[in-house]
């Protein structure tokens, strides 16, 4: 290719990404249920992967300037803020289907994120990962940053030419500067299978808490028993005996398949908040949405407030993607100001931010009636608050309006 061509190229790719890159994120004033704010663009996407980890930019060895490792999707990132700015860990999926993990830091949260120089390099363990993905960021209590992460390697107990049985655990790293990452043996359990782990970020009695989800195999996932919590005296060869179920999964509602946990909760005056996903099954396939919940403060394994139905589910786009129909976090940031950054992917493809304040996620999760679990029963709640508004409308014109 004549070198003119090749410049010409590259002048054209290069605009193209920064204008990516450089655009600027506004709230989607057309939603407005008073819960949280939803942006009109995703905030990391696979165009914004940096040109120089998917194309080979030398002229001499690529002439014809072809992309030589594509990427197919960013989504599932773990969330941190350290010195003002908001660092996501991202799962990236190259167009070969393994995943890996990339920092993207931003100044305000909402766009402008931008990846550091290299993908992050996490140590193997010796029994080496055949893929990793959605990792949960913790600042803990004692003083380290850590990352649990789902490590998947093939079923040494498949039978021949099954290419799709798995054996997921859970992958423990920490660090100090989101660059170096120190490999810690994977977290043991009594569970054959371990999705969603997250690490608490404060002790219990001295001892290391986990979220966890116990789960018999990855073929029937829906035999997981729910949100699961258990200790640990150390967190360097960390193992987990007895898993409490905190949050069971429910016939006929948002979680009736399998529900996982997602966010690493927040502290607030009144409690852990939560973010998690449940999922459950329809005629189009599983549709994965996010719900809320609220732990006591002394003891984090006890649900205090438990709001019915989700709190956000794919909408118009979002719908659309490699894995249709999902909304799936396990990374938010909550601000010493009360505001709060909810970071979720859109249908396994791209990523999202939805803003909110622990004010306001507080009076969700406190007084969102709790799911009756029968047709009659949240009929009666309805009509509850029928009753409730025509009453006090009554006596106001403005609230009569609504009330038409």
């Amino acid at each position: 290719m004549d070198s003119a061509v090749f410049k010409k190229r590259l002048s054209e790719i290069v605009k193209n990404h920064r204008k990516i890159i450089s655009k600027r994120n506004s709230v989607n004033k057309n939603w407005n249920n008073g819960w949280f704010k939803r942006y009109i663009n995703p905030v990391v996407t696979r165009e914004h992967i940096p040109l120089h980890w998917r194309y080979d930019l030398d002229p001499k060895t690529n002439p014809y300037l072809l992309e030589r490792l594509g990427i197919n999707a960013v989504l599932n990132p773990g969330a941190i803020e350290v010195d003002g700015k908001i660092y996501l860990i991202c799962r990236v999926e190259g167009f070969d289907r393994k995943s890996f993990f990339a920092v993207a830091e931003s100044k305000n949260g909402i766009d402008g994120f931008k990846f550091f120089d290299f993908p992050c390099v996490i140590p193997e363990t010796d029994d080496p990962d055949t893929n990793v993905y959605d990792m949960r960021l913790t600042k803990h209590e004692d003083g380290c940053i850590y990352g649990t992460f789902c490590s998947e390697r093939k079923d040494p107990a498949a039978p021949p030419g099954d290419c799709s049985s798995a054996v997921a655990q859970s992958g423990i790293v920490r660090t100090r500067d989101l660059k170096n990452w120190e490999r810690l043996p994977d977290l043991k359990s009594n569970s054959a299978q371990q999705r969603n782990v997250v690490l608490h970020p404060e002790f219990i009695n001295g001892k290391y808490a986990f979220y966890t989800r116990p789960q018999d195999s990855f073929i029937e996932a829906g035999k997981g028993g729910g949100i699961g919590w258990a200790l640990s005296d150390k967190i360097e060869g960390a193992v987990v005996g007895e898993e409490k179920i905190v949050d069971p999964k429910a016939y006929h509602t948002i979680k009736e398949s399998k529900n996982g946990a997602g966010a690493v909760p927040f502290r607030t005056k009144e409690g852990w908040l939560h973010i998690a996903h449940g999922v459950r099954n329809t005629a189009a396939g599983l549709r994965y949405v996010l719900y809320a919940f609220l732990c006591d403060l002394k003891h984090p394994e006890k649900i205090i407030h438990r709001p019915g139905g989700y709190f956000i589910a794919p909408m118009g786009k979002e719908r659309v993607g490699d894995v249709s129909n999902v909304t799936f976090c396990n990374g938010a940031v909550m601000k010493d100001n009360g505001d709060i950054f909810i970071y979720y992917a859109s249908s396994d493809t791209r990523v999202h931010v939805a803003t909110t304040t622990a004010d306001i996620l507080l009076d969700y999760v406190k007084n969102t009636p709790e799911d009756g679990l029968r047709s009659a029963a949240n009929v009666k709640q309805r009509c509850s608050l029928i009753k409730r508004n025509l009453e006090v409308a009554g006596k106001n014109k403005l609230l009569k309006q609504a009330c038409l």
